[in-house]
């Protein structure tokens, strides 16, 4: 008698099941990819978002407080093209002038508004290598004042915009309130 071969059916993988696999797992991983830089951007864009809508917010605030302490008479609470202080159209961000108001003609036009990122190589705060970011010239802010109706003298309505372009993105903040003549 001969001895029989026993044939066993060979299991495993053909190459194109192998291929399959790899496209789909290329697929998924891409993908993540993708919404991991699109997450990236999208903090970029909320940090300086955080930035435009804290200038807006310190333009106010410097309004409020020439108000209140009689730095500014509230006739002087106006746009030029109106009498007051407060420039018209979009201006660069400067450091405010000796009047300590932005967004007027004294401003220190020397300059630049910046922010401060932290200290640099030394990690000392306050020496020569401290980092900042210049906001000029990507950021504009614009300060429209407007008397309100049936209250010409005792309110006006203080619009200030933030305009910005970073990243090839453009938009801006806006912040609308009101700013009456009683401190």
């Amino acid at each position: 008698m001969k001895p029989r071969k026993l044939l066993r059916k060979q299991r495993g993988f053909t190459l194109l099941e192998t291929m399959i696999a790899m496209a789909i797992l290329s697929f998924g991983v891409l993908s993540l990819a993708s919404f991991y830089t699109a997450g990236l951007k999208s903090s970029s864009l909320i940090k300086v978002q955080y930035i435009a809508n804290q200038k807006a917010q310190q333009a106010l605030e410097s309004i409020y407080t020439a108000r209140d302490t009689n730095t500014l008479a509230f006739s002087q609470i106006a746009n030029i093209s109106q009498g007051g202080v407060f420039k018209d159209g979009p201006q660069p961000l400067l450091a405010p002038g000796p009047d300590g108001i932005v967004g007027t003609s004294d401003d220190d036009a020397s300059n630049p508004d910046v922010i401060f990122t932290g200290p640099g190589p030394d990690n000392i705060l306050g020496t020569a290598d401290d980092t900042y970011i210049p906001l000029n010239p990507w950021m504009t802010r614009t300060i429209a004042i407007q008397p309100v109706p049936n209250y010409t003298s005792t309110m006006m309505q203080v619009t200030i915009t933030i305009t910005y372009v970073y990243q090839g993105q453009s938009g801006q903040v806006q912040l609308v309130t009101y700013v009456s003549s009683y401190s």
